[in-house]
């Protein structure tokens, strides 16, 4: 058994960490603000004997200090997130996502403590190649833009972290998330499959934004978790940055066509510029998809579930949802 800490446990990807780290033993420590988290992702495990939840910001060095004594390994999953979160606020996704790392490394340093850091593939910014491996070059826009703040901070973080690794030999290992998708995943900061599902079950129209010929992955949340606690219980991963999750592409348009035809063939599709979406100043990259041959050589696997059953198990976790709200 393992004491292990969730920053951001509260989240999509947080609190399913929580939740295996459960099913495998271990005692779980939670801290979460609950200002994208949700209360409800934890309602089948906050009653576990081996869980504590703690309630407050990782911005608190007071707090973030008291929650990291006694225990073996942290998992830093708490960042400001989602596309629409970071170009409407740049200060708090730069605040939120460098100076609590950087305190939480020198803690883990003294501590000698396993560290897993969250990343994403927003680090690539828009570098043109057709699949990206860990050491491309990261190519961002300009600082007039605050789509890039959020791939800037986690890029920081990074560079923390494994400097905190080569000086210290601090055991971290990094993460990069590409689009992971699941049950508890919501849409109110942009997350695209959430917020297409829930547009289909209302009627439709489902707005897709610009021409829908954006090319995303999509990783199912289980195996992308599973993933997470396999490199950090190896230790000959430490010290190296992983992309983790599928690398089946799809167009945006072809995945709302995919939802359209699981939930309501007679739902519609609207086509929106950005400059409606999220203003005139927002950039996006047209293409994103991981080499994931570095975390299948270490771990011997990578996530192979297919879109069509990520989706069909996202749509009935909708519709349980629903049912159980009409009940109660």
């Amino acid at each position: 058994m393992q004491r292990c800490l969730v920053t951001g446990g509260a989240g999509f990807i947080g609190s399913h960490l929580s939740e295996r780290l459960l099913e495998l033993g271990h005692e779980v420590t939670i801290l979460d603000d609950l200002s994208t988290g949700r209360r409800e992702n934890l309602n089948h495990i906050e009653n576990h004997p081996r869980l504590k939840i703690r309630t407050g910001s990782i911005t608190d060095p007071v707090l973030l200090a008291d929650v990291m004594t006694k225990v073996d390994v942290i998992y830093h999953m708490a960042a400001a997130v989602g596309v629409k979160l970071v170009a409407d606020d740049p200060v708090r996704t730069i605040q939120t996502n460098i100076y609590p790392t950087e305190e939480l490394l020198r803690l883990a340093v003294q501590r000698k403590q396993r560290v897993f850091i969250a990343s994403t593939s927003e680090v690539y910014g828009k570098n043109p190649k057709e699949r990206w491996t860990e050491e491309d070059d990261l190519v961002f826009g300009p600082t007039s833009r605050p789509r890039w703040a959020y791939g800037c901070s986690k890029a920081i973080d990074e560079f923390l972290a494994l400097a905190f690794h080569r000086k210290f030999g601090l055991p971290v290992v990094i993460g990069r998330f590409f689009n992971v998708v699941g049950p508890r995943q919501v849409g109110h900061y942009g997350m695209v499959i959430p917020r297409f599902v829930d547009s289909a079950m209302n009627g439709g129209p489902i707005v897709v934004y610009d021409d829908g010929q954006q090319v995303r992955c999509f990783g199912h949340v289980r195996e992308v978790v599973d993933a997470v606690i396999g490199l950090v219980e190896t230790p000959a991963a430490h010290g190296l940055v992983y992309n983790i999750g599928s690398d089946f592409p799809i167009t945006i348009q072809k995945l709302a066509e995919e939802i359209i035809q699981r939930v309501d063939p007679a739902v519609k599709l609207q086509f929106l510029p950005y400059r409606d979406a999220y203003g005139d100043d927002f950039e996006d990259v047209r293409r994103r998809v991981p080499d994931v041959s570095r975390l299948e050589k270490m771990l011997g696997r990578k996530p192979t579930m297919t879109l069509g059953a990520i989706l069909d198990d996202i749509i009935r976790w909708k519709r349980e949802q629903l049912s159980a709200s009409a009940k109660s």
